[in-house]
């Protein structure tokens, strides 16, 4: 009896095997990196109301982050600043700037400027800045240097992964305390030796486990 198909047809169901298989560790790549915040949310550089220049405020006049985030080191939230911190300086600074125009009017009829927030976890994670603000964790470690910001974005992923990475190894992200909102900051040259004592002093335990982030 004459065969029906050539003999090549033999090989079919291997070459769809592989076709599977390649098809499905695409898949994963794809949703393992396009889905990821590395991906989705580093860049983030949403409009703000007023066009506000960390550049300028944070780098050029070298104003302390506190300034305006006053409650960074007794809260765990990082706080917006009230229009009247903006208004400390620029009742006299270019009171008639037409870029202040949203902050004056937030001013005169009492209602709080809208700011868009830059930096969101999901709710199901819990984060404490004064716990790491304590432990000597500079805000660079986290939000990047914002001196060098025009207008404030994302920089670093805040993922899970991201940071299980500094809680196991926290080393190279402990500061002196007079250094915490330093920005440009550079390890020391024994930095982990350094660290390693600080760590024993304040008995820092970054936790690892779930209940450490979500509770």
């Amino acid at each position: 009896m004459a065969q029906l198909f050539p003999r090549w047809t033999n090989k079919i169901p291997v070459y769809l095997a592989i076709g599977v298989v390649i098809l499905a560790v695409a898949v994963v790549f794809l949703f393992w990196y396009y889905g990821s915040p590395k991906y989705l949310e580093v860049g983030y550089q949403p409009r703000q109301p007023v066009p506000y220049s960390h550049k300028l405020h944070a780098g050029d006049l070298g104003l302390d982050c506190r300034y305006c985030h006053t409650s960074v080191e007794n809260s765990p939230a990082a706080n917006v600043p009230p229009t009247q911190t903006c208004m400390n300086c620029h009742e006299l600074i270019k009171p008639e700037s037409g870029q202040l125009e949203a902050i004056r009017r937030s001013w005169k009829e009492g209602v709080p400027v809208r700011w868009t927030r830059v930096h969101m976890l999901p709710d199901y994670a819990f984060f404490n800045h004064s716990a790491h603000v304590n432990a000597g964790v500079g805000c660079e470690s986290c939000h990047g240097n914002v001196a060098q910001m025009e207008v404030v974005e994302q920089e670093k992923p805040l993922s899970m992964q991201w940071c299980l990475d500094c809680h196991r190894n926290p080393e190279l992200h402990i500061r002196p305390m007079d250094e915490v909102t330093t920005m440009g900051w550079q390890p020391r040259d024994n930095q982990l030796e350094y660290a390693s004592k600080i760590i024993e002093k304040r008995n820092i335990n970054a936790p690892t486990d779930c209940s450490g982030c979500h509770r």
